[in-house]
């Protein structure tokens, strides 16, 4: 058996496993994550990525190990602006602490199959039409740019169109009936407040995934790497949302950060035909990029946030 194929059915039974482990042994039961537990996760899926990417070294070379690595890189931090954006879903429809770890889980599984879906579909969009990468680097730069200014941006879940659509369809209940999804009454059946969260959780995640996406493909064109590196990064998407809510008025840069990178790697892929920037040199100035934002908040923090 090829390497690449061994490494594509090892992943995918890892994360499997993985998923398993996590929804029915370690958080089987609701219950409300405090900052600890979470960071405690949130260490093991960073150390579960880097450790994968050691495994891309020994068997594919330092250069889809730093093709892997900073990819990650670039995907976790543009998880940041989700982040923001389920704290106001969560606040919208007010959802129990305890519920958010569920509603949190089958988000990340609907966001597996559409990352997979997407990844392949602009690998041969761009295979087959060269053209698109400069749509690509431009649609990051207009989305980097429009962060910016974006902070004071209200959104309103109520109103997303997927919900609305799904309205259309089946009845709603408008309330909390446990952590259930799904509530018979009078014999018919209705979604609940929690099934109507996790709709919009996953509608907003694939907004977010136009952005992701092409960054990560300025950094690799290599299915395997852009898949695994997305994966891996919304693996630790719950925890890293649990570790920020408590502690999101420390980093008050950091989104101006993440609006820096994905200019960054826009222009990249605009210019790749005149300027080759060394992947070492990308994960350099990603890394870089982070660590002056989160240094920026700390130094100069928000007043309003620790008040």
């Amino acid at each position: 058996m090829e390497t690449r194929t061994l490494m594509w059915i090892v992943f995918n039974v890892a994360v499997l496993g993985l998923l398993f482990l996590d929804l029915k042994v370690f958080n089987r039961k609701a219950h409300e994550v405090k900052l600890k537990e979470a960071s405690l996760w949130l260490l093991m899926w960073v150390s579960l990525a880097l450790a994968f990417g050691i495994g891309v070294y020994v068997k594919l070379g330092d250069q889809k190990a730093l093709e892997f690595l900073t990819g990650y890189l670039i995907e976790y931090s543009l998880s940041v602006d989700n982040m923001f954006v389920f704290i106001m879903i969560f606040a919208y429809f007010a959802v129990p602490a305890r519920c958010q770890p569920r509603v949190l889980h089958w988000g990340i599984l609907g966001a597996l199959v559409m990352r997979f879906i997407l990844i392949f579909s602009g690998v041969a969009l761009i295979e087959r039409f060269h053209w698109i990468v400069y749509v690509f680097g431009a649609l990051l730069i207009y989305t980097g740019i429009k962060m910016v200014g974006a902070h004071e941006e209200k959104m309103d879940p109520g109103k997303n169109p997927v919900l609305r659509l799904f309205k259309k369809v089946m009845p709603f209940d408008n309330s909390y009936v446990g952590d259930a999804f799904f509530v018979k009454k009078l014999g018919v059946w209705h979604a609940t407040t929690l099934f109507a969260c996790v709709l919009v959780v996953e509608a907003s995640d694939l907004v977010f995934a136009v952005d992701s996406i092409p960054a990560v493909l300025a950094i690799s064109r290599d299915p395997f790497i852009v898949y695994t590196s997305n994966i891996f990064a919304i693996l630790g998407l719950r925890s890293l949302y649990f570790v920020l809510s408590s502690v999101m008025g420390l980093f008050r840069y950091l989104k101006t950060g993440v609006a820096v990178i994905l200019c960054y790697v826009g222009a990249k892929m605009i210019l790749v035909e005149f300027i080759k920037i060394p992947i070492l040199s990308s994960l350099g100035v990603v890394f870089g990029i982070l660590a002056i934002s989160i240094v920026a908040s700390l130094l100069c923090k928000d007043e309003k946030a620790a008040a």
